[in-house]
């Protein structure tokens, strides 16, 4: 290898593609490069880190453990880099950066109105991007530095993140409008053991919807479960269209015109935190400025 040899960024990318497409034909076709050159570039990686980053034969490329670190690593680089050019161009236009949010629809209702109010009081100049997105992609977008603020429902932090409580949630049962049970005339869970229920996706959250199968669990019976949904909207559409009930966070209760009403849960003891969630190595300059917002200070 050459004396003063260094990585730069563009054998970094030769390796991304042919991490992707395990193949040195097909990766080098990608990057416009000759196969030998491709497979030159990657050995002198090789020199330099040290340890093999692939397992070569005839038949099959595969990475090593150290070469699925290393895709990894610039998998958040290359997030960080195109982060960055956004920043260094909303600040040359006189903006203080970019805000990528994203959060669960029941943080719609008030726990993102309420942030993006305080910005737009505080620090006008910050751009927001909001959108919806399944707790389990929020921590791998987080995890990458795509995300800057999550907005979840989880039972503790995932390594390499860190999360604290905005609002602890109650449940409602959702029914439609002409069901028989309602607010004078609910008692107890027992009394729905032999209804169809709609609920959330464990994709939405799968604590959330363990937690909403601990309701059932302590009434001493399993639902029966005719559909499941990620959007707050698509339940409460099948609970009108008559479909079955739901049992959704109270927040949600407000905000949609349907043929639906709610009986409030509060006796239960189990309660649902929605919690904010952010990578404490992103180095946006917003987002600790929307921290700060959202604990007031």
């Amino acid at each position: 290898m050459p004396t003063g040899y260094q990585i730069e960024l563009r054998h970094l990318r030769y390796f991304s593609v042919l991490a992707e497409e395990l193949h040195f034909r097909k990766a080098a076709e990608r990057l416009c490069i000759s196969q030998p050159g491709l497979s030159r570039q990657v050995k002198q990686m090789e020199g330099l880190y040290g340890t093999a980053l692939l397992v070569r034969n005839k038949r099959v490329v595969e990475l090593t453990a150290a070469g699925h670190y290393l895709k990894r690593e610039i998998e958040a680089l290359t997030n960080h880099l195109a982060s960055m050019a956004s920043q260094v161009k909303l600040l040359g236009q006189g903006q203080m950066g970019e805000l990528r949010i994203g959060f669960l629809g029941s943080a719609a209702q008030q726990a993102v109105p309420d942030l993006l109010e305080k910005l737009a009081h505080r620090h006008p100049l910050i751009n927001t991007t909001l959108e919806e997105i399944p707790n389990p992609v929020q921590v791998d977008l987080l995890l990458k530095n795509t995300l800057d603020l999550g907005f979840v429902r989880l039972a503790r932090a995932p390594g390499g993140l860190q999360m604290r409580s905005v609002f602890r949630d109650t449940f409602s049962l959702v029914l439609p409008k002409a069901h028989a049970l309602g607010p004078g005339t609910f008692a107890r869970m027992d009394q729905l053991r032999e209804e169809t229920f709609i609920l959330f996706s464990s994709d939405y959250s799968p604590y959330y919807y363990e937690l909403v199968m601990s309701i059932f669990e302590d009434a001493g019976f399993a639902p029966k479960v005719s559909h499941k949904a990620v959007s707050a909207l698509a339940i409460y559409k099948l609970v009108e269209k008559g479909l079955g009930l739901a049992i959704v966070p109270t927040s949600l209760k407000h905000g949609y015109d349907l043929a639906v009403k709610f009986v409030d849960l509060t006796d239960l003891p189990q309660r649902t935190d929605l919690s904010v969630l952010w990578n404490p190595g992103n180095r946006n300059p917003s987002l600790p400025l929307a921290l700060n917002a959202l604990r007031g200070a």
